[in-house]
């Protein structure tokens, strides 16, 4: 990328509902508590002029992607709120209305130029929206107009108010909007295609608040973060592994006794977990552990509205000696996180809950050790259903990961895997050689 070529905002302004929405403070369940300081999480999707279908003279239309986005936030106001304080000094949204920021920039770039970029300092400082003077808002939104005639649209949303599919679920419905802008779809301020929850009691602590002594054998409250790595700069990288591929490491997998049912997310994470152990020439004594964020909505008794809207994930993991991780079988590795995906169900999720109410769960900043490994799983997410009406987008991933020892897994084309991967820039040679070795 010839980042001599910058991006310039020619317009910047705040959407808001169309309609008058709720106003009032949102209870932030113990779940937003632990990660609302995690802050703003930017993410890029890329979209070309020649996908698109028809006329393209209005592509990208900015009027009618903010007349879809006022509609969108009636449903989905928490959005156009603010970050705020309640009296006993718990934080809550200040749902009034406030808005959306939406910027507008020109760059003479081509997509062609960025699609297979790797997120970066650079690529979150030309294309997220610029918050820096606004860190309490919720949601920004910068759509960049290319010198080819694409666009690359760039996003901000705070994680105190969404976790991944009360993301994807947001911008489905945003871009309906924007696609079906005759306002053929049914719901309030024009519609929303499935209306989402946003009653976050239902995650409420149990009173008395009460943690089963088993549910830390696989509950992981707390991350182990230092303000180093301690081997280099982190980088990332994003890698691509094909269905066929993917269908091997399955297969590698099925020794363990689960009759060839492993998921695609235990078999690339076991495989993952394993190279990367390797990559960093650990000590085979040392303690690695793998953990994963784990969506709750069906696990609860009864379940949670498939559309609750925020945060409904809980950290799970699972830990072995180095020697052990990389000397067993696929298969056993691989059991290994089988067993914590096993394990979770209505009481473990209600024991993490009471557990973050009664001592907190809020992350300090870092980066993960060396000995440690956190995978996000956006496998069978909609990414690419977000289609303003001019085509969907080429790619869609974050547009910067700061942390080292974090993986996104993200579906790729033809039902292959693409492996975002942020680590020490010396290991992620290695590692892509392991990665690739036995597929």
């Amino acid at each position: 990328m010839d980042v001599s070529r910058e991006v310039e905002v020619v317009e910047s302004c705040m959407v808001t509902p169309i309609e008058q929405t709720p106003s009032h403070g949102l209870w932030l369940s113990p779940i937003d508590l632990a990660i609302v300081s995690r802050g703003l999480i930017p993410t890029v999707y890329f979209y070309s002029s020649s996908s698109s279908s028809g006329v393209v003279d209005d592509f990208f239309d900015v009027t009618r992607l903010k007349l879809a986005l006022a509609k969108a936030l009636v449903a989905f106001y928490p959005l156009a709120g603010r970050l705020s304080v309640h009296g006993d000094g718990r934080a809550e949204i200040d749902c009034a209305g406030q808005g959306v920021l939406f910027a507008v920039a020109r760059s003479d770039l081509a997509v062609a130029d960025l699609v297979d970029s790797q997120p970066s300092p650079e690529l979150r400082r030309l294309f997220a929206p610029r918050v820096e003077d606004l860190p309490s808002i919720m949601c920004a939104i910068q759509v960049t107009f290319m010198g080819c005639g694409g666009v690359v649209l760039g996003t901000a949303l705070h994680h105190a108010a969404v976790d991944a599919p009360s993301v994807f679920h947001f911008f489905r419905t945003w871009s309906a909007f924007s696609r079906d802008r005759d306002g053929h779809v049914a719901g309030p301020g024009g519609a929303a295609l499935e209306l989402p929850c946003h009653d976050r009691t239902l995650l409420r602590a149990r009173t008395p608040p009460m943690v089963h002594p088993d549910a830390f054998t696989v509950f992981c409250p707390k991350l182990s973060l230092s303000e180093t790595s301690g081997i280099g700069p982190v980088v990332s990288e994003i890698f691509a592994v094909s269905k066929d591929q993917v269908a091997a490491l399955k297969r590698a997998c099925t020794s363990s006794g689960d009759g060839g049912r492993v998921s695609t997310f235990v078999a690339v994470s076991a495989h993952v977990w394993r190279s990367m152990c390797a990559a960093r020439r650990l000590p085979p004594d040392a303690t690695t552990r793998l953990t994963f964020p784990a969506n709750v909505r069906r696990l609860l008794r009864p379940p949670l509205p498939a559309r609750y809207f925020g945060n409904a994930i809980i950290t799970l993991g699972t830990a072995g000696k180095v020697r052990d991780i990389g000397s067993e079988e696929l298969a056993s590795v691989a059991g290994r996180i089988n067993g914590v995906v096993r394990r979770m169900d209505d009481e473990l999720v209600r024991s993490a809950i009471d557990y973050l109410e009664m001592n907190g769960g809020k992350q300090p900043a870092g980066t993960l050790p060396e000995t440690e490994l956190r995978v996000f799983s956006w496998l069978g997410m909609p990414m690419y259903d977000a289609d303003f009406g001019w085509g969907k987008p080429l790619a869609m991933h974050r547009a910067l990961e700061e942390r080292g020892g974090i993986v996104y897994l993200m579906d790729g084309l033809g039902g292959g895997v693409r492996i975002l991967v942020s680590a020490e820039a010396a290991v992620l040679k290695d590692f892509q050689r392991l990665l690739y070795a036995i597929i």
